[in-house]
């Protein structure tokens, strides 16, 4: 059991050069989510950490904004010019002073890392009463990665950049993951002493070990077992690798749950997405956000789902359907070619082909909701335009354009009466073959 408060830094200044992009590297999506949104919410899932900094520097404004608008235990700190991962986390500084708890200190383009591993990360501290633990990992290739360095009694001494190794120290396997949990009270007073003499002219945090074993203080090591979790983010080839190995995790975790996935290659589902046991998933399906879907439900193939779905059960999305933050209760059927977006369907619903729910306005910018309830029905190419509502048993002909209410049992048609022009083909077949024979 912690004896200490607990709150992070995250560090989320660097501009990202190799992304190659405009948009502040820690705000890039996977499955529609920034990076830096994971690294918040596996932090805040731990339950021990009360209160984050976000150290911002590179489109700061865009990161703030983001940061302001999705969480109230999180607080940005400006660092500029940006002079190392050590002058970041002394930013926070004047935010911590008199704090007398724990301190960890993350990465905000680690979108792996998971609130378990940081659990047992700062328990791990706690537990061996260290001044400062640093998580590492081993690798058989640790390129680019600083170095554990320990001394002939295996004692944890240091951490050196590769850029600053010896040819010996780059040999050395065990590397700097780039996580700390730093008893704040002993070992902040480490940042008024770093130094700038190395090869990159910066303010390494890494030093702060150095400092902590020459002060005698009590420094850990705590060797991650999946090093997948501190895979960091510096290219959009990175976005692309970290994307499938958190949608295999996800993939995983769902069919040991009970859920039939076909494809694992060619589907994508969200780890905030729950789907219950027997529901069927066809291959090309790409599910994003935070959605619900129920027990014997049958997905795709090529169907989109997006943020803020709650599907029941016995449900069937299919092909090339698009489903936006709407409630579909049980046994309705969304089978083909549609669109339902910020819409409430009943149950035993069923909407035909190429209907669309038209709840967007260009022009005042707001999204209405359309409401089909219980029995309804809908026939194909049919749009409804918000906010609309469709009343138990009613039925849409096929083709109608909806704007208005549709009462309980009503049949609501307003395409036009059909016209049959006799050998109008013909006609201009003949019109077109004079023509031809004139010239």
């Amino acid at each position: 059991m912690l004896n200490k408060k607990v709150k992070s830094i995250i560090l989320a200044a660097g501009r990202g050069t190799r992304m190659k992009s405009e948009m502040p590297k820690v705000l890039h999506t996977i499955f529609n989510k920034p990076l830096l949104a994971y690294v918040i919410d596996a932090v805040n899932a731990t339950d021990s950490v009360d209160e984050n900094f976000v150290i911002v520097g590179h489109e700061a404004d865009k990161v703030e904004n983001f940061v302001k608008s999705n969480y109230s235990n999180a607080k940005c700190v400006l660092q500029s010019p940006q002079l190392g991962t050590g002058d970041a986390v002394n930013k926070a500084a004047p935010f911590l002073k008199g704090f007398d708890g724990y301190v960890i200190v993350v990465c905000g383009d680690t979108p792996l890392i998971t609130p378990e591993t940081i659990n047992d990360f700062i328990e791990f501290h706690n537990n061996n009463h260290a001044d400062l633990t640093v998580m590492s990992a081993i690798f058989d290739n640790p390129k680019n990665y600083g170095r554990i360095i320990r001394d002939r009694s295996k004692k944890f001494v240091a951490i050196v950049e590769e850029k600053d190794a010896t040819y010996e120290q780059k040999a050395v396997k065990e590397v700097n993951a780039g996580i700390y949990c730093i008893n704040w009270k002993t070992v902040s007073p480490a940042f008024d002493c770093l130094k700038n003499n190395n090869a990159q002219g910066e303010y390494y945090l890494t030093d702060i070990v150095k400092w902590s074993v020459e002060q005698n203080l009590t420094v850990q090591s705590y060797i991650l077992e999946n090093n997948d979790e501190i895979f960091g983010i510096n290219s959009k080839l990175h976005l692309a690798q970290a994307a499938k190995i958190l949608n295999k995790k996800s993939l995983l975790r769902l069919m040991e749950a009970g859920v039939q996935i076909t494809d694992i290659d060619s589907t994508f589902i969200s780890p905030e997405t729950t789907i219950g046991s027997d529901t069927l998933i066809l291959p090309n399906v790409y599910i994003t956000g935070k959605n619900t879907i129920g027990k014997n439900c049958k997905i795709g193939p090529f169907a989109h789902i997006r943020d803020g779905a709650e599907i029941g059960n016995n449900v069937r999305i299919g092909n090339f359907v698009e489903i936006k933050k709407s409630v579909i209760k049980d046994n309705t059927n969304v089978s083909h070619l549609s669109y339902i977006g910020d819409s409430e369907l009943g149950s035993r619903v069923n909407i035909g082909a190429g209907t669309i729910t038209a709840n967007y306005n260009p022009i005042t910018k707001v999204k209405s909701k359309t409401i089909i309830k219980d029995g309804a029905n809908t026939g194909s190419n049919s749009v409804l335009v918000a906010p609309v509502t469709i009343d138990e048993m009613a039925s849409i002909g096929a083709g109608s354009i909806i704007t208005k209410d549709v009462e309980a049992y009503s049949l609501a048609i307003t395409r036009a009466p059909m016209k049959c022009i006799k050998n109008w083909v013909k006609n201009k077949i003949e019109q077109f073959s004079g023509k031809t024979g004139e010239k």
